[in-house]
């Protein structure tokens, strides 16, 4: 994998992948590095749960993130906590299993987070 960031004026920076997509970050404004390595840690996990859940009978996933950071630098996170959010017919014990494994073995970014973080998350499964 490989990858560039360039810094664009004031506090304007824009990554580029080895493909030339771009993504556009402002350290002030945001979207902040720390905000999209959040981000990324919910995209990431979203992606197994949406497969995990390929069978089944859904219309919508999203997960909602909170987190505490480090008062000084380095601002690293301390803490996250996902609330998974899965609209249709599924049952609540598969969601939590999916998403169990997510976190224990198969999202990437949230592996490349510090130890010390502490992940929490819960889910929440809504009627169509």
């Amino acid at each position: 994998m490989q990858g560039r960031v360039e810094w664009t004026g004031g506090k304007n920076m824009v990554g580029i992948n080895s493909n030339g997509q771009t993504i556009e970050m402002n350290w002030d404004d945001g979207p902040s590095p720390m905000q999209l390595t959040l981000q990324m840690v919910g995209a990431c996990s979203l992606v197994d749960v949406v497969i995990g859940l390929k069978s089944r009978n859904f219309s919508k996933v999203w997960v909602e993130m909170d987190s505490t950071r480090n008062d000084e630098s380095p601002r690293y996170f301390t803490s996250m906590h996902m609330v998974y959010h899965v609209v249709g017919d599924v049952p609540l014990k598969l969601v939590e299993r999916v998403v169990q494994k997510s976190h224990e073995k198969y999202c990437s970014v949230s592996h490349s987070i510090r130890d010390d973080c502490k992940m929490t998350y819960s889910v929440e499964v809504h009627a169509e």
